[in-house]
């Protein structure tokens, strides 16, 4: 039995999403954020010393990082679904997304993320100065790039209604939570082309089925 260590808010909704457009059988383990640091709970490091997720047990196997995941469940039972025939065009974008998603896409919206928090956590004195300090960073830094990638997604899936191609595939789950992120944290839904992806993507029976499996999740508003 497949067990997805999950926590909230997460890529690791994006496994239990997966699983369930393959139809396995997979149990949940939830694990909740801290509500003032929002960082994940200590007790993830007896799991995987990083003390991050997702991280899926299947049998004697313990995997951890998205992508990783992805490929091994795709390799030991996608059965040739979700992923374009080997040596296509669609395969060599397939291959490009599924690695430009945790490359890419997510530094910039992790700057941002970052940018945001330290405000709070600076000392009282101190918070006006920081938050200045940050916003510029941002301004400079982060949202140029957020921009950039935006008008890149959204030109990309003008192109194509999926990012491999005609066909949905697992890129598409991957490319799910920057897109996410994107419009929660910027201005995604700006771009028409973006905003369709979200609209069909969250529309899928298998997403939203997953979503009662893992919990709350803000992304998906």
């Amino acid at each position: 039995m497949i067990t997805v260590h999950h926590l909230n808010n997460s890529r690791s909704q994006r496994v239990l999403w997966l699983l369930d457009e393959l139809g396995c059988h997979y149990e949940v383990k939830r694990y909740e954020r801290d509500a003032k640091t929002m960082l994940a709970p200590k007790e993830l490091k007896a799991i995987h010393p990083l003390g991050k997720l997702p991280v899926i047990t299947d049998g004697d196997n313990t995997l951890a990082e998205t992508g990783a995941i992805i490929d091994y469940l795709m390799e030991r039972y996608g059965s040739g679904r979700l992923i374009p025939p080997s040596g296509s065009q669609e395969r060599l974008r397939y291959t490009y997304w599924m690695h430009y998603a945790e490359g890419s896409a997510m530094t910039p919206l992790l700057l941002k993320l970052v940018f945001t928090r330290i405000p709070m956590n600076a000392p009282g004195l101190m918070k006006g100065i920081v938050k200045s300090v940050m916003s510029k960073a941002q301004e400079r830094l982060s949202d140029p790039q957020i921009k950039m990638h935006l008008d890149y997604w959204d030109t990309e899936l003008s192109k194509s209604q999926w990012f491999a191609g005609d066909a949905f595939t697992a890129a598409d789950i991957m490319m799910s939570f920057p897109l996410e992120a994107a419009a929660a944290r910027a201005d995604g839904k700006s771009r028409p082309m973006v905003k369709a992806f979200l609209d069909r993507i969250h529309a899928r029976r298998s997403y939203q089925d997953a979503l009662k499996r893992g919990g709350p999740y803000d992304y998906a508003s």
